[in-house]
């Protein structure tokens, strides 16, 4: 498992819940490739609604025509490792924005696959 504390880089990819990568969502592609690159770890996120650089507003109110919700994936790692993933975005990012941020982490841990424990102390 990788080990992640302190000083850490978070990439956040926004896109279009439909934009598709060889007949795949462009979402599932991104954390598929990030697991294989040894990444941390990446989560994608459903927007309810939002607009970006065409300025066409994405909902998911009932009368609304759109169904292509803002998806937001994001991804925490070292800077080295992060900066090493980004030439895969720029592949599968044709439409969208890709933000980096500094972070720091304070806490990151799994769950013991054997066990299922998460590290956590107390009843049961």
């Amino acid at each position: 498992m990788t080990r992640l504390t302190g000083s850490a880089l978070r990439v956040t990819i926004f896109i279009g819940e439909n934009d598709i990568w060889h007949h795949k969502p462009v979402y599932s592609e991104i954390v598929h490739r990030a697991h294989a690159a040894g990444l941390a770890g990446a989560s994608v996120f459903r927007g309810v609604e939002g607009f970006g650089a065409s300025s066409l507003i994405h909902t998911s109110r009932l009368l609304s025509l759109s169904e292509d919700l803002p998806v937001a994936i994001v991804i925490v790692d070292t800077e080295d490792r992060v900066r090493a993933f980004l030439p895969q975005l720029d592949e599968l990012v044709g439409e969208g924005l890709v933000i980096l941020d500094e972070c720091e982490v304070i806490r990151y841990v799994g769950r013991d696959a054997e066990s299922g424990n998460t590290g956590k102390k107390g009843k049961r």
